[in-house]
């Protein structure tokens, strides 16, 4: 039985219909949490140091390296429903930070690198210079301490869901809404099955984009850009129409892209987000990945 299924059977044993008990496992995900690992822990991945790069396969970004995050041993991963990450092999994270936040979405200053299972690699040497470079903004290094990590899963629901707020949803969303007669007791039933670890999180897998700031979250973005490309096509729309499509096609994204990543940066005011269509994902296309460097105040 898998994590939903478990769900909705006790939803259902506590006398909640069924119809609705489903509806809710539909907005329940799990995602991979990874922190610093103790004893007896089982290593996933590594937070900084260097990266292992396949033997030939230069330092991503070229003349202007990017700083390395981390990276996951997708064999070490625990499993998560709805989430289809690679059987095995390896994903590297990369970003400059400062640079993205700039320019996001784009992957020029950042990039999901995927070592396929059987690859020869070896640890990267560091960039030439690497020990005098330094972000502009703050004297941040271009090298991190290197640390291990361990994995777990974590139940995550949507904002809406966690702060019963709808204020500002798409109508799909106030209607299901509406229709979760039973959501305290469906989401006490949430902690009970899976109750919090209490241990710190550095990288995050899957889930929902946390909200960072004061700023429009990933999703928010993408809905907008793509909302203002229909626009140019419509000039008449009315703003009110233009409104009602960004919070659907917000929805819709939620519904389809998946963070890849997401971890906080050296800096204390710049977060990571990487985003990837649940079918790209699937295909182990990274390259369709997209970064949102938020900002933290």
């Amino acid at each position: 039985m898998d994590r939903h299924e478990q769900f909705r059977s006790a939803a259902i044993d506590r006398d909640i219909p069924e119809d609705e008990a489903g509806k809710f496992a539909e907005q329940l995900r799990f995602a991979i949490w990874a922190g610093p690992s103790g004893a007896g822990d089982d290593v996933a991945g590594q937070f900084g140091g260097l990266p292992r790069l396949p033997v030939g396969v230069e330092w991503p970004g070229g003349g202007d390296p990017l700083p390395f995050i981390g990276s996951v041993d997708c064999a070490a991963l625990p499993r998560t429903e709805g989430l289809g990450l690679p059987a095995d092999g390896s994903l590297l994270f990369f970003l400059h930070h400062e640079e993205d936040m700039e320019e996001n979405p784009t992957t020029e200053f950042s990039r999901a690198l995927y070592v396929p299972a059987g690859a020869e690699t070896e640890v990267a040497l560091p960039p030439p210079g690497h020990d005098t470079r330094t972000f502009f903004h703050e004297d941040i290094p271009f090298l991190i301490p290197e640390r291990r990590l361990a994995a777990w899963v974590q139940p995550v629901l949507p904002d809406w869901i966690e702060e019963r707020d709808v204020e500002f949803e798409a109508d799909t969303v106030k209607q299901l809404f509406d229709e979760l007669k039973h959501i305290d007791q469906l989401c006490e039933l949430v902690d009970e099955l899976w109750p919090d670890q209490d241990r710190y999180c550095t990288l995050r897998i899957g889930g929902y984009c946390r909200e960072i700031g004061g700023q429009d979250g990933p999703w928010t973005q993408m809905a907008f850009d793509n909302v203002r490309s229909r626009q140019a096509a419509d000039p008449d729309m009315s703003r009110a129409e233009r409104v009602r499509l960004r919070h659907e096609e917000e929805y819709r994204l939620i519904r389809e892209w998946v963070p890849l990543a997401q971890f906080p940066t050296e800096s204390e005011v710049y977060y990571g987000c990487f985003l990837i269509s649940s079918d790209d994902l699937a295909a182990k296309r990274f390259g369709q990945m997209r970064s949102f460097t938020m900002f933290t105040e």
